[in-house]
């Protein structure tokens, strides 16, 4: 009989070899090459503001930061620069390889303080390989997982006694996100699929995103990337593709981790179906 553990090192291995297969799933890694090309000097320091913000912190010099599902690498890059030994792992190995480009183009003498892997957040005997980390980080990452929940007790289980958990999950809208389901489950079903998602969204978030700058007198598109040093169409692309897709409330997951003996230290709530982003403590009794 297999054992849990067994089981979740299967299916992690599983998400790898999909990753590449016939299961509907967006290649978040060919995204991600395309916007890489785009990173400068400016969406490293805003990735890098971000993080010090959102965790409380100037630099991050003497921690261990894992980062769960690198996509660009760009968080990854902003936390070497802020003094991390970093480990970015992610299991489609696009995203792998766009990491590492960037670490390659901005900070090529990293050496074994930035570490760079493919694997799965489900994959329990590979998570056995890396240890624990003062910061773990994984932002709109867990939800696609197909095990979103899993993955989410995976990740505790990197936290280091005193360490923080900083994870961002699509906001449970119901119908709504129902609805998105289904659009997200049509764009990765076939490239006729795609063509149709593309074609009627990209045109509709594109005049909203005009019409917020008439409205309001500023610049949507800029202000978004002044957010998080990201960028607002790869993202729209990332949004409409991102298949598997869970979805949580505020109160489920901040439940889930203070049964764990983790402190809500930071939340940033939307309430729309964009992701609400929490930092956690984990604090050992």
């Amino acid at each position: 009989m297999k054992t849990s553990k067994s089981m979740n090192a299967e299916r992690g291995r599983e998400a790898i070899k999909n990753a590449d297969g016939d299961t509907p799933r967006f290649r978040f890694g060919k995204n991600w090459l395309h916007y890489a090309e785009r990173i400068d000097e400016g969406r490293v320091a805003t990735a890098k503001q971000s993080l010090r913000d959102s965790l409380g912190v100037i630099s991050l010099d003497g921690y261990r930061f894992l980062d769960v599902g690198s996509g660009s690498g760009l968080f990854s890059l902003a936390a070497y620069q802020l003094g991390a030994e970093v480990i970015s792992f992610d299991y489609d190995q696009d995203s792998v390889k766009c990491t590492r480009n960037l670490r390659d183009r901005f900070s090529p003498d990293a050496g074994k303080d930035w570490r760079i892997e493919q694997g799965s957040i489900l994959d329990t005997e590979f998570l056995e390989t890396i240890g624990t980390f003062d910061i773990v980080y994984s932002w709109g990452v867990l939800h696609h997982t197909g095990e979103m929940w899993q993955a989410l007790e995976n990740t505790f289980g990197l936290t280091s006694p005193d360490g923080r958990l900083f994870i961002a999950l699509y906001n449970d809208q119901g119908r709504r996100s129902k609805f998105w389901t289904i659009v997200k489950r049509t764009y990765c079903a076939s490239l006729l699929g795609r063509a149709i998602v593309l074609a009627v969204f990209i045109p509709i978030f594109a005049s909203r995103a005009a019409l917020s700058s008439i409205v309001f007198f500023r610049n949507t598109f800029r202000i978004y990337k002044k957010n998080r040093g990201m960028s607002i169409f790869y993202d729209w692309v990332d949004w409409l593709g991102g298949y598997p897709f869970e979805v949580a409330k505020i109160d489920s997951v901040v439940s889930f981790f203070v049964a764990k003996g983790m402190l809500l230290c930071h939340i940033r709530s939307t309430c729309s179906l964009g992701c609400n982003e929490f930092v956690f403590r984990r604090v050992e009794s």
